[in-house]
């Protein structure tokens, strides 16, 4: 029976130690030491980021001719028994008895060979890259913030939906979207006005990939309360920056009988909720990223863990960078967008903390807000952190059917494509709220790393689609 390096680095509370014990591993090569009589092999099976020592000496079956075909990414399975080492790096190793080459490696033309490549090159192999420390360690710190997000919902009586990932609305009123059709594109129907004959497409209108589940996340609410949508949504911008991807995940809740100040405290709670967990149950990476990627990142995260967000208006904001002593790249005005280069600022040097801001003017926010009393902002909130800036942004949504019917006319939208949103405030419309998280902005924060594309397993991005 196969064992994970994992249980074996690092045994469950309350298991025994497996020390003395004989087990089986199956991993892929990345080091040989070979000492003529006996040979050092890291071996490393992805469960965990570092590798386990198996030792093989030369009186083992076939000594020499297995130690010739080893090299960097061969794959194997050894059998042996698990002894204390007398290392200093290691506290286990593995005394060899049998090694079987499952498969081979060629060291000329495997890409892999040398121990540090560039991120932009490993992007070019993506199909190799997830064998690298670094995107190992992001994969499996990913893997725990998903896991804890559905535990943070599930814990709270959420229920999970998947929500549409093609989609007649268009959430955002940007129209930045990927349209869906199965039409002829060489050949494409057209109405005797010379328009494209949406009728002969597949559902007999323009449809899009999703920028958001949030519309059908609404509608849910406003039966069962409080649910939440995970899955991938998609942007059309032409943006080839570090911090955007065409295609992406998003975590967004949203909740019945609830306002804006139901919608910070939980989304407060939830990310204080994840980056526990992974501070807690991905030590090794975490410890791995704070020496290697980001110093002093442990260290950050523990803050946002234990302190109370700061809350502030956008008002307030704005103030406050019109007042400091730094040059800004982008204006600060009130009524103008906070840009990155804001939004840090208040977060990491006014603030110095996370903070949560809110009541932004109601002309740079999407229609579905509600509007405060003011007529002038929206009951809009952003959270934001140091290294990143806005981390999750969310709303308390319009509930009165003749406001959000005057702010569709407003946004440009056809009204007849939102009947069904209307309704939901036709008929025992409730105040509720809800919010977006950016899994991969979230993934950048946690582990430090600069570029949003190295922290999903396939970046797709203008130009870009590959595997």
């Amino acid at each position: 029976m196969r064992s994970k390096i994992k249980q074996l680095k690092f045994p469950a509370h309350g298991q025994p130690s497996p020390v003395g014990t004989k087990v089986t591993i199956k991993g892929w090569v990345r080091t040989v030491r070979d000492q003529k009589s006996f040979s050092f092999i890291e071996i490393n099976d992805g469960s965990t980021l570092s590798n386990l020592q198996v030792v093989a000496s030369a009186e083992m079956p076939n000594y020499q001719k297995i130690i010739a075909t080893l090299s960097t990414g061969v794959s194997v399975a050894v059998k042996g028994t698990l002894t204390e080492s007398p290392g200093k790096n290691q506290q286990i190793e593995l005394q060899a008895q049998e090694i079987e080459i499952i498969g081979a490696c060629d060291p000329e033309t495997y890409p892999m060979q040398k121990k540090r490549h560039t991120f932009e090159f490993l992007r070019t192999i993506a199909h190799l890259r997830p064998r690298t420390n670094t995107i190992g360690a992001v994969t499996r710190v990913r893997n725990a913030l998903a896991y804890a997000t559905h535990r943070f919902f599930q814990e709270r009586g959420f229920l999970y939906l998947n929500a549409p990932i093609i989609t007649g609305s268009d959430c955002e009123g940007a129209g930045q979207m990927f349209r869906v059709t199965t039409l002829n594109l060489d050949n494409i129907s057209k109405t005797p006005e010379g328009k494209i004959d949406n009728a002969k497409d597949f559902f007999g209108k323009p449809t899009y990939l999703t920028v958001s589940g949030q519309l059908n996340g609404e509608i849910y609410a406003c039966a069962l309360s409080d649910i939440y949508t995970f899955g991938p949504t998609f942007r059309a911008e032409n943006s080839n920056t570090s911090r955007h991807l065409a295609e992406f995940w998003m975590i967004e809740p949203e909740m019945a009988f609830a306002d804006l100040n139901d919608n910070m405290d939980c989304a407060e709670s939830y990310l204080k909720y994840v980056l526990g967990y992974a501070l807690q149950n991905c030590v090794e990476d975490m410890q791995f990223f704070d020496k290697h990627v980001s110093p002093g990142l442990l260290e950050r995260l523990q803050h946002v863990v234990e302190t109370p967000f700061e809350r502030a208006t956008y008002t307030y904001a704005v103030r406050v960078l019109e007042k400091a002593n730094k040059a800004f790249q982008f204006p600060v005005k009130w009524g103008l967008d906070l840009q990155s280069e804001h939004e840090r600022y208040l977060a990491e040097e006014f603030f110095a903390k996370p903070v949560i801001i809110t009541d932004y003017p109601k002309e740079i926010k999407a229609f579905y807000m509600r509007e405060n009393s003011d007529n002038k902002t929206v009951a809009a909130m952003d959270i934001l952190v140091p290294k990143i800036g806005e981390i999750i942004g969310g709303s308390q949504r319009e509930e009165r059917l003749s406001h959000l019917e005057d702010k569709i006319r407003k946004a440009g939208l056809r009204i007849e494509d939102y009947q069904w949103y209307l309704e939901l405030r036709k008929y025992g419309s409730v105040p509720h709220s809800g919010y977006g998280v950016g899994f991969e902005r979230l993934i950048l924060f946690v582990t430090g790393m600069e570029n949003i594309r190295d922290v999903i397993p396939f970046p797709r991005f203008p130009g870009s689609a590959e595997f």
